[in-house]
């Protein structure tokens, strides 16, 4: 199974390079679209500012590759600026279009919460995710970030709340969001990138 990690210069991906070799499982840098091809499971990690991501993907030409990645139903996890990258605009930067996976918008979260919202956090669930099978409801993802988004269209599994509650998961088919970092989640975070890449194993190739 290829798993392909998208180099943008985002500094959690080493971070998840390591979680992944933890698990066994080697992942290969994608900075271009030639790297991409073939990759049964994508990751696109995050941290940044949303127009900074946005412009330095559509620089590597890479937004094309990944919106066909997605249409094609192919195992894909976002992760944190990853997740939001999947919206079509965020309020950090209104010029900047994103993937445009789903139509609404990523937003800052309340100014009279504390910002950024960092630190760990439980999650609510909403029916069953993939992403959180044997993984008790009780655990706590970490967080690190000032925007966030609300809605997606039928795709929220879990929520989080500081301030207002906003998407924690998103899942639609093969489709994953996480606002949290699984990297820096210790065990509860190793189980979810586990399976993810069980979801990835079992997809249609």
């Amino acid at each position: 199974m290829k798993v392909a990690l998208v180099e943008y210069g985002a500094g959690n991906l080493p971070s998840v390079e390591r979680a992944l070799a933890r698990l066994g499982v080697e992942s290969v840098r994608a900075a271009n679209p030639s790297a991409l091809a073939g990759a049964d499971a994508v990751i696109l990690p995050g941290v940044g500012h949303f127009g900074a991501l946005m412009r330095q993907l559509g620089a590597q030409g890479m937004i094309a590759p990944l919106r066909e990645h997605i249409a094609a139903k192919k195992p894909f996890l976002g992760i944190c600026l990853g997740l939001q990258a999947l919206f079509a605009s965020s309020d950090e930067a209104p010029e900047d279009t994103g993937l445009a996976v789903f139509s609404s918008r990523v937003a800052a979260l309340p100014a009279t919460a504390k910002l950024p919202h960092m630190g760990w956090n439980q999650v609510e669930r909403s029916g069953a995710p993939r992403l959180l099978e044997r993984i008790s409801q009780d655990e706590y993802f970490y967080f690190a970030h000032t925007y966030a988004a609300m809605e997606a269209e039928g795709a929220v599994v879990a929520t989080c709340d500081h301030g207002t509650r906003f998407i924690a998961l998103l899942e639609r088919g093969n489709l994953c969001g996480v606002q949290f970092h699984p990297e820096k989640s210790g065990s509860a975070g190793a189980k979810l990138l586990s399976n993810f890449l069980q979801l990835a194993g079992s997809a249609p190739r």
